[in-house]
This record gives structure tokens, C-alpha cells and sequence, in this order.
């Protein structure tokens, strides 16, 4: 007994010996990277707000974790696959970046999941909505955490063909993103018997919109959906008004708006617009108060779902390092995945194996200019969208992650 005991001891001894020990936290702390957008279409989305969104996370986590700081670098993509890349890799290999958060930019935020697959780095996508994320383009340590184009869809297109809406057409951002919108969009009006007569593309922070607009006009389309975002999105609108589109019988329709778009364009302009979100500053006691730590580091300015989710996903990330007490991609990202996912932002949230955050979405309409209390109090929640719902049924996806795919 005694020399099987020592046989059993021994062989225990050599398999923890084989088994590759995970670092600890280096003295050097953690480092986040917040790869966003200073300069372009996006930056009213993210920018800055994203920027100050990392820091209150940083600061809610204790600033340190096991007593070794906790710090960010934040670039401009420049809305630039190539640039976003080289940041990202410059990051990653010189600079001891171990996350990388938000990258607005589908095509920016491809390019850099290669780079953190390649490395094992956790990705935290909280800015690039394409549903390829989680589908034929999923990776092991990637995360992508506020929307994608089918829950936008399904909230927000659905609304507008109860309301009897029959014929549409698309007025798309010709990349990645745009063509994800109008794909999903598509997906739900014609499942629920509507017809789409054609689509126009524009080029990414487009200036004029005439002709393009024209085109949707003589469609005759009831709809005119614009499947773009941020300042493509409000010129979008100012110049439909002035062809008359959105007062008679066409009507306009976001795919996607964030409050900035709301604010920049008045609510006169945008009144009545349905659009689904995930999140709003408003929502209850918890959304109110992180929204007022916010406002007063933003001159006022109310977040963004893309802003708190930042917040969200790098508070997370930092529970999880200090759970696993490892900086090392796959023990943290598999930590991410077994911790309870509960905050001002994800409500009845948790993380699919395709790396799909999944939480309530809400369906809201942009509120009358005599209905709102003041700045920023621009939507009226119309119903949640439970979790469950609200994103494309795990059966459904293609992510190659996933057992028998």
C-alpha cells in the first residue's frame, strides 16, 4: 500500500510538473487598449465618451488588482482597416497591451481579431455591430458585447411593418457594417411579407446624399431605410428633409441611431423615429446613476449604448483577471464566460459559447419636442426585448467554435 501510495503521489507530482503553470499578474499591471474613433464618423458614438467609460471602469475596479496598477492607451482607428491593424499589433507585441476594447469600425475590428487571435488576447467588441462576429468569423477570446445588425433589425424593422409599412428601400454604407444592416433588415421584412424594390450605396463619411436620396425617392418605396450610422446617418436626415422625404407618404427609417444622432438633428427633425438600443440612460435608478458619473466628466452629455458598453465589458474583463489572477487570453476569457454577467448595462445578460453577450434590448421611439423634460431626455421606451429574443438563436449560427460545426 505504502508503494502504491508513493506511485500515486509520484505520478501526481509529475503530471502537475507537465502541465504549463499560468503567469501571474506581472508588476507591470495590466493594460488596456482602447482602440476608437477621435476624428471620424463615429466619434460622438465613442471618442471620447469611450475614453472616460475605460477610466470609470478602471477606477470602479480599484485602479489595481492584487496591488499592480491597471492602466489604458487610447488611438484613433482613423476608420482604417490598415491603421487599426498596425495599432492593434503595435500594441500587442511592444507595448504589453493585454485587451483591446470598443473599435467602432466592422472592417477595423476584423482586421484587429485576427491579430488578438493570432496573439491569444481577449477582444472586446462593444463597437463593430456585423453579425459575422459570432458567426463564420467567430473566434475562441472574442466578445462582442451591445448589438449586432439582427437585433437591430428584428427590433426596429419589425415596429415599422406593424405599423403597415410594405414596400421598402435601402439607402446602405458600402461596407461591411452597411451591408450587414441591410442583409438582417432585409431577413425580417421579407419574412413578414413586405418587399424590398432596391438599395443604394454611399461611400463612408459621405458629404452629399443628393443623389443618392433621389434614387430612393423615385422608388416609391413606403420606407426608405437607412442602413448607416453616426454622421452618415444625420446628413442622411437633414437632407431628406430637404427633398421632403419623412413628411408624406415615404417614410424614413434608422436602422441604427444613437442619441448623439437625436441631439445633433433636434427633436422636430427626428421625432417619431422607432429604433432599438441597448441601453438607455434613463432606464431606471441604476442607468441614472452611472449616467450622472458620466455626464459630469462629458459637459452633460448623456452616454451612448456603445459608451456604457465599453464600460461594461472592460469592468468585466478586470473581475475576470482578478478571479484568475492570470493575464494569460484563454484562462481570463474562460473566466468571463463562468463569472455572472450583471451591471448598469447588461441586464439579464450572460455570454454564449460563439462569444455573443446576450441582455435586453429595449425598443424605443424618439419622443416629441413637447414631451421631453429637457436635454438628452429624448426616448420613451415602447417594450424590452427579452434577451432570449432579441439576438439571432444560437441554432442559427455559423461560428465554426460550436460542436458539430
Amino acid at each position: 500500500m505504502r508503494l502504491a501510495g508513493a506511485r500515486l503521489l509520484t505520478a501526481l507530482l509529475l503530471s502537475c510538473a507537465a502541465a504549463p503553470a499560468l503567469a501571474q499578474i506581472p508588476a507591470r499591471g495590466v493594460k488596456i487598449g482602447l482602440l476608437t474613433d477621435l476624428s471620424g464618423v463615429y466619434t460622438d458614438l465613442t471618442g471620447t465618451g469611450s475614453v472616460e467609460a475605460v477610466k470609470m471602469a478602471i477606477e470602479d475596479s480599484g485602479g489595481a488588482i492584487d496591488g499592480k496598477p491597471v492602466t489604458y492607451v487610447a488611438a484613433d482607428g482613423q476608420n482604417k482597416a490598415d491603421i487599426g491593424a498596425a495599432i492593434a499589433r503595435r500594441w500587442i507585441d511592444e507595448e504589453n497591451v493585454d485587451t483591446i476594447v470598443d473599435v467602432p469600425n466592422t472592417a477595423i475590428a476584423l482586421a484587429v481579431q485576427e491579430i488578438t487571435r493570432a496573439k491569444n488576447k481577449v477582444l472586446l467588441n462593444t463597437g463593430a455591430g456585423s453579425t459575422v462576429f459570432t458567426n463564420k468569423a467567430c473566434a475562441p477570446l472574442s466578445f462582442q458585447w451591445v448589438y449586432d445588425t439582427y437585433a437591430l433589425a428584428n427590433g426596429t424593422a419589425r415596429s415599422v411593418i406593424a405599423q403597415g409599412a410594405k414596400t421598402w428601400f435601402f439607402l446602405t454604407a458600402d461596407y461591411t457594417f452597411g451591408h450587414s444592416l441591410e442583409q438582417d433588415a432585409t431577413e425580417v421584412i421579407l419574412a413578414n411579407g413586405s418587399k424590398v424594390l432596391g438599395s443604394v450605396r454611399h461611400p463612408l463619411n459621405n458629404a452629399d446624399f443628393s443623389s443618392y436620396l433621389l434614387q430612393a425617392q423615385a422608388s416609391g418605396a413606403e420606407v426608405i431605410a437607412l442602413a448607416n450610422a453616426g454622421g452618415d446617418l444625420i446628413n442622411s436626415v437633414k437632407q431628406a428633409g430637404e427633398f421632403g422625404i419623412g413628411t408624406g407618404k415615404q417614410r424614413l427609417a434608422a436602422t441604427i441611431i444613437f442619441l448623439p444622432d437625436i441631439h445633433a438633428l433636434g427633436l422636430q427633425k427626428a421625432k417619431g423615429l422607432f429604433l432599438t438600443t441597448g441601453f438607455y440612460w434613463d432606464l431606471d435608478d441604476e442607468t441614472r446613476a452611472w449616467s450622472r458619473r458620466f455626464a459630469a466628466r462629458m459637459n452633460g452629455r448623456r452616454p451612448t449604448m456603445a459608451q456604457a458598453g465599453v464600460y461594461s465589458a472592460t469592468l468585466h474583463y478586470l473581475k475576470a483577471v482578478k478571479a484568475a489572477n492570470t493575464l494569460d487570453g484563454p484562462a481570463v476569457a474562460a473566466k468571463m464566460r463562468e463569472l455572472p454577467l450583471k451591471d448598469m448595462f447588461a441586464k439579464n445578460a450572460s455570454i454564449r459559447a460563439d462569444g455573443r453577450v446576450i441582455h435586453d434590448m429595449y425598443l424605443a421611439q424618439v419622443k416629441a419636442p413637447e414631451e421631453s423634460k429637457g436635454p438628452w431626455d429624448y426616448l420613451k421606451i415602447v417594450r424590452t426585448i427579452p434577451a432570449a429574443q432579441a439576438f439571432r438563436p444560437l441554432s442559427r449560427s455559423e461560428c465554426p467554435l460550436l460542436a458539430g460545426k
